[in-house]
Order: structure tokens, then C-alpha cells, then sequence
């Protein structure tokens, strides 16, 4: 997983058919787009997406932008109730 920040510019980023295409050849899978007034950011998942691919995965969704930084995970982890893993929800 790899999040990607980057200025927004006058042009919305968005996910058309050759952007999903290109992430698709780079080995993304799952793909979020958020943003705000300033920056927005590109959360890209896969099991073959290689971390190095992230200035071309954006450049795939939003153009060409300069001042993109990458976050790469420190920790990723499912979480769920103990009561729905058969635990009594008692501490």
C-alpha cells in the first residue's frame, strides 16, 4: 500500500478509462482518491504494485503534478470485535 499526497491544481484528479488501465499494467488493484481545498491524496493497493511506480500511478490518475510525496506503511493490520471472534466482549 502506498499513499500518495500531492498539490491540487485547477484540474480535478479523477480516474478515467486509461488511468485505471495504467494502474492496472503497474499491479494496483484498489485505489482511493481524497482531497481537499489544497492537496489530495492517492491510496493505491496490490499485491504486485511496487512502491517505486507511485510517481507513475499518480501521474495516471491526476496528469503531471510536481511535489508529490509518497507514505509507505509502517503498520497495516484487520481489526475486528472479539465478540464476532467468538470472545464474551468482557475485558
Amino acid at each position: 500500500m502506498v499513499v500518495a499526497l500531492f498539490p491540487v491544481q485547477d484540474d480535478d484528479p479523477v480516474f478515467d478509462s486509461a488511468g485505471l488501465k495504467e494502474l492496472a499494467e503497474l499491479g494496483v488493484t484498489h485505489a482511493a482518491l481524497f482531497r481537499d481545498a489544497s492537496v489530495a491524496g492517492l491510496v493505491l493497493e496490490g499485491w504486485a504494485f511496487a512502491a517505486r511506480d507511485a510517481q507513475r500511478a499518480v501521474r495516471a490518475v491526476a496528469g503531471t503534478r510536481a511535489g508529490v510525496r509518497t507514505l509507505q506503511p509502517l503498520v497495516q493490520m484487520a481489526v475486528s470485535s472479539a465478540a464476532g471472534c467468538g470472545g464474551d466482549g468482557r475485558e
